[in-house]
């Protein structure tokens, strides 16, 4: 899956330099997350790392994107041109 930034995002802005995809961007009220760039970090760390900088625990799994991590692995390779 990728993940979803909720309404609870106070606008910190620490998740978005933290994303190695750039999925992370400033949206109209919150920050947001493309989920065609998210991999939950697959490939490039063990855990999200927005997730774990998030101060207010408000980027959970996105039930509208189900990726397990193989289709999240294939996702990193093309995104990145290198393997998982």
């Amino acid at each position: 899956m990728a993940l979803l930034i909720t309404d609870d995002c106070i606008n910190c802005a620490v998740c978005e330099p933290e994303c190695p995809n750039d999925a992370i961007y400033e949206g109209t009220d919150i920050f947001e997350i493309n989920p065609d760039l998210c991999t939950e970090c697959i490939g490039h760390f063990d855990k999200p790392q927005c997730v774990a900088i998030c101060p207010v625990d408000c980027i959970p799994k996105d039930p509208n994107h189900i990726e397990d991590e193989a289709a999240l692995k294939i996702k990193y390779e093309q995104l990145t041109g290198r393997p998982a």
